[in-house]
């Protein structure tokens, strides 16, 4: 009897752990959590420059492909050199198409972002061939996905998919809660710059920051988290940021440097030993 049960517990324990599938990607717990999260922006195929900038502190990567000319073999190459990084890999594809998203989605991306989104199509196109049935289309191929995340990638790939929707203009404004809506968007980005290019007003402007506001009201009120770039942290209802590219933290960095500022762990005066650079210290 006690056998029975025991294997009856086991079998109820097995149905739970298939309903529930490993979670790998970061980013879809720390916002559950209500966490921050900020991503570096990778314009450079150097897998080394990659690699800095994937185990620098970001919580992801924001792989520009949209404009930048980053092809998918760079990028794939990128991902392989930093297995293991602490940044979830997300890709901005050039567009919502079949062959992008697929592609992105082989190479090892954990996140699609979706650029210019000014319908619901556009979204829903993005979930569909990046999720594999029965909630999407995406097809079984080549891609080193397994390589990168388990050899249960197939059973968990669904669950650690984010999308990332871009409102880019007063046009996207004006569907952001029906971008909110659509199952499987995490959240929904205010891209500041286009925003201010398209509809012709400048931050700060009533009507610029009515347009933000709307958005992010809009998206809030869905459940979904909004995103921007990393200057905007401090407004009330943000979680999800971009940062700048590897030139503009180079160009930060050595204006410290240059500042006189010391290493973290570092003394003044004394010089860090050649070759420990990116190492973490051995704890005592």
């Amino acid at each position: 009897m006690f056998r029975r049960i025991t294997f009856v517990a086991a079998l109820f324990a097995a149905a739970a752990w298939a309903q529930s599938p490993r979670i790998y990607n970061t980013i879809k717990t720390k916002l559950a959590a209500g966490k921050q999260v900020i991503g570096g922006t990778v314009l450079s195929s150097d897998p080394e420059i990659y690699c800095a900038m994937a185990n620098s502190g970001f919580d992801f990567t924001w792989i520009e492909m949209q404009h930048s000319p980053l092809t998918f073999h760079e990028v794939a190459t990128m991902l392989r050199a930093c297995k293991g990084s602490s940044a979830i890999p997300f890709i901005r594809v050039p567009d919502a198409t079949e062959g992008d998203i697929q592609k992105a989605m082989d190479i090892g991306a954990l996140g699609i972002i979706i650029p210019m989104v000014e319908s619901v199509e556009k979204v829903k196109n993005a979930i569909k061939w990046a999720n594999y049935p029965p909630i999407g289309k995406r097809s079984l191929g080549n891609g080193q996905y397994g390589v990168l995340w388990g050899a249960d990638y197939r059973q968990t790939a669904n669950a650690n998919l984010a999308i990332i929707a871009m409102v880019e203009s007063p046009a996207g404004v004006a569907i952001a809660d029906e971008i909110a809506a659509i199952p499987g968007v995490d959240a929904v980005f205010v891209a500041s710059t286009d925003l201010g290019s398209f509809s012709g007003f400048k931050q700060g402007e009533p009507q610029y920051e009515a347009l933000v506001s709307k958005t992010r009201d809009a998206v809030l009120k869905a459940g979904r988290k909004v995103g921007g770039p990393v200057a905007w942290r401090e407004r009330e209802g943000y979680h999800f940021f971009q940062a700048g590219g590897e030139a503009t933290l180079i160009k930060m960095g050595a204006d410290k440097v240059l500042g006189g500022a010391v290493e973290p762990g570092m003394k003044k005066g004394v010089a860090p030993i050649e070759g420990s650079e990116g190492h973490e210290k051995k704890k005592p």
